[in-house]
């Protein structure tokens, strides 16, 4: 029987500013992939040198170098690595994890949180070993989030709204729930008898000695869980958000099933049997989870209200329609830009994105004041999607897109007429940022190009142009 007054805090490894997260992501995996695989010894100057500029930006004492060094540790070894899952260590060895490979790949920032989220378990190895003893000890069992979205769906299907405190309460810091001890329908029929009975929404009760962040896991997971697009909280309320039910219903799937990872198989009396643990763990939890390709976050997900609810679904790949969507923005955009300008140019912008080799996705014109106003401008487009809008006000915020040799050869050919049209699809809207002349900016050391596919990393002081476009109905 679930008993909602047995109360366990089961905490993860804290969380920065959801916007913070969203910035970091991008450098996080480009500065891990650009230097594993490596020894540890050279990924920890490499991972601290790339990102020092940003502790030292945080810092309150900025000459304090313990400060500074903890704080890029910690950016290293437990967020990046033991909470994200974004690289792990074997035999003195740290390598890119899969997860961190796809996001370069897919620059789809809510699948990495989902992917994330899907294979998140109590117990775990992400934490130290006193954290995760004590969670074999209690004897854990759960997929939190799992039992969390059966409980908002009846919820929503219930016209209720439940609050941040209540899934505190009830489901992240419940006994039963992380013991496994508990179905959905308990949890929820807990929480209808109590709001009958006029009982006030429960808050999880601090023990005596413990610090007023008691509940700060709970707040911690309910940003991670926004960072994946898969709840909007407004105010203290939290909702489903409607377009992601095909990535919400692999949660579900989870439910009653055992533990992806199983802990309770080791003996970890012993250092030894405790450090083989950590590296099984580390080398399961970067690996993509078994439904990562279905984890494509929907553009309609970004730029529509969450509670609307949606259209059928194209039939198209996510990656042919993330491309599509960015094309198709771009395309609009120039077009209404040109008009602006002279209209009879218009039928001059021509979407050529399906034409293959070209090196570019859209022929356009200057449409600007002067002897090269109806030369040719051609524009390459590279989307991505996150919640939050990139913050060119941090110092040290990177981006990274791939393109290919065609159209890096086609920047080298065309320079001041070539430009790379970044368009981040985000909730309540679009931010585009233009690069102009991506060729002189590598002459000039303004961005980075790797000869990969090509990489560029690009940052705030590459940006030429800045556009947004909002939402209202967000």
């Amino acid at each position: 029987m679930y008993d909602h007054r047995k109360q366990l805090k089961c905490a993860i490894i804290r969380a920065r500013a959801i916007s913070d997260v969203d910035n970091l992501l991008p450098k996080y995996a480009t500065v891990i992939d650009n230097l594993c695989p490596c020894t540890k010894e050279e990924f920890e100057k490499g991972f601290n040198d790339a990102f020092r500029e940003y502790a030292i930006s945080k810092a309150r004492n900025k000459s304090n170098e313990s400060a500074i060094k903890k704080t890029l540790d910690n950016h290293r070894t437990e967020v990046s690595g033991s909470l994200f899952g974004m690289h792990y260590e074997v035999d003195g060895i740290v390598y890119s994890s899969e997860r961190n490979k796809k996001f370069l790949e897919d620059n789809d920032q809510p699948a990495f949180f989902k992917d994330w989220l899907l294979k998140m378990q109590f117990p775990n190895g992400m934490q130290k070993s006193q954290t995760y003893l004590k969670m074999v000890e209690e004897k854990l069992c759960c997929h939190p989030y799992s039992i969390l979205f059966r409980v908002l769906e009846y919820a929503r299907r219930s016209n209720i709204v439940l609050l941040k405190q209540e899934l505190g309460y009830y489901i992240f810091n419940s006994e039963d729930v992380l013991k496994g001890n508990a179905t959905a329908n308990e949890v929820f029929d807990q929480i209808m008898n109590d709001k009958r009975g006029g009982i006030p929404p429960r808050k999880i009760i601090i023990p005596d000695g413990e610090s007023t962040s008691y509940d700060q896991h709970v707040g911690d997971q309910l940003k991670y869980l926004q960072l994946a697009n898969l709840i909007y909280i407004d105010g203290q309320e939290v909702k489903i958000n409607l377009h992601e039910m095909k990535s919400i219903n692999r949660f579900v799937e989870l439910l009653d099933k055992p533990l992806g990872f199983d802990v309770y198989k080791y003996d970890l009396s012993n250092a030894d049997n405790r450090k083989r643990f950590e590296t099984d763990w580390a080398i399961y939890y970067g690996q993509l989870s078994k439904y990562a390709n279905d984890l494509a976050t929907p553009v309609e997900s970004l730029l529509l209200p969450a509670d609307e609810e949606p259209k059928k679904p194209k039939r198209t790949s996510n990656k042919i329609e993330l491309g599509d969507e960015g094309e198709e923005f771009v395309l609009n955009f120039e077009k209404d830009r040109v008009s602006k300008f002279n209209a009879h140019l218009v039928n001059k912008v021509l979407g050529l994105g399906k034409t293959k080799g070209l090196g570019y996705d859209i022929q356009s014109v200057i449409a600007e004041a002067g002897e090269y106003s109806e030369f040719v401008k051609y524009i390459e487009v590279k989307s991505t999607k996150r919640v939050t809008a990139p913050d060119l006000k941090d110092g040290v915020w990177t981006d990274t897109i791939n393109i290919t040799r065609n159209e890096w050869i086609a920047a080298m050919q065309h320079k001041e007429f070539y430009s790379i049209y970044r368009v981040y699809f985000i909730r309540g809207g679009v931010v585009m940022y233009v690069i102009n002349n991506p060729y002189q900016k590598k002459m000039d050391n303004v961005i980075d190009v790797v000869p990969l596919t090509y990489r560029v990393d690009f940052h705030n002081d590459s940006i030429d142009e800045s556009y947004k476009e909002v939402n209202s109905n967000v």
